[in-house]
């Protein structure tokens, strides 16, 4: 699987906010992974998308409802 070098900025960033939910770090950054489909239109994504093997387990086909959205953004 494929494991990105986060910046410094980036990894501060998501620390703060880990510890402010009281989360780990892998929580914090899959809490933000939940809520991208919820903030950019899926099927802009979709049709640039250069793998459909993993469309059944991608979260621009899998978008939280409204109230699995608002457990995420609650603190």
């Amino acid at each position: 699987m494929y494991s990105p070098k986060f910046s410094d900025f980036s990894t501060v960033t998501v620390r703060r906010y880990a510890w402010a939910l009281g989360i780990s770090m892998t929580a914090a950054v899959e809490r933000m992974v939940k809520l991208l489909p919820t903030m950019y239109d899926p099927g802009s994504v979709c049709s640039r998308c250069k793998d459909q093997t993993k469309c059944s387990i991608c979260g621009f086909r899998n978008i939280p409802d409204s109230a699995e959205k608002s457990s995420l953004l609650a603190m």
